[in-house]
């Protein structure tokens, strides 16, 4: 999976330059809140990223191990219709094919456990890349109406881009505490 992107660097220099020029005060507020919230779409995006890989490492191991168990069970009917043909014949099955036909059910029992394991582990990650992409784009929608507020002269848009930047922080918490 790609990581998220951050295309936000235009609206960064824009709210810089207007900071600069500006004689309203609130702007550098801005300019710097923006650089903040840029920062953290970056460590959002960073992490999502990663999660988003950790997922797909663990599901394709998973679907290793599912290939593993299947390829356990072919050979376990094998042994088995060896058994049965054996028996049908009235000919005498040995011990150590019994053992060998156990061990493979034993086997594909082990591997069936650590393919689900790896499995759950893919879930885990991917949730969390969600949680993070989420962060990324409240982060992005944040600097965005920060540009907004400066190129309109109106501080409230910059108070609304706080609260997108907010709510951004919540989620890259979450992110982080799951």
């Amino acid at each position: 999976m790609e990581d998220p992107e951050v295309p936000t660097e235009h609206l960064h220099e824009e709210i810089h330059e207007h900071a600069h020029h500006s004689k309203a005060s609130w702007t550098m507020g801005v300019a710097l809140s923006s650089a903040l919230l840029a920062a953290m779409a970056a460590v959002c995006a960073l992490l999502a990223g990663h999660h988003s890989n950790e997922a797909m490492i663990e599901q394709l191991q998973s679907s290793d191990q599912w290939a593993y168990y299947q390829a356990k069970g072919i050979k376990a009917a094998i042994v088995a219709t060896k058994l049965e043909l054996l028996a049908a014949e009235g000919r005498e099955v040995t011990e150590k094919d019994r053992q060998k036909l156990s061990a493979y059910k034993a086997e594909q029992e082990e591997i069936q456990t650590l393919a689900k394991e790896k499995q759950a582990k893919s879930e885990e990650h991917l949730g969390r890349h969600v949680i993070f992409a989420r962060g990324v784009t409240l982060f992005q929608i944040a600097i965005a109406v920060g540009a907004i507020s400066v190129l309109t002269n109106r501080k409230a848009f910059w108070f609304v881009s706080l609260l997108f930047g907010l709510a951004g922080a919540v989620f890259l918490l979450q992110g982080l505490l799951r």
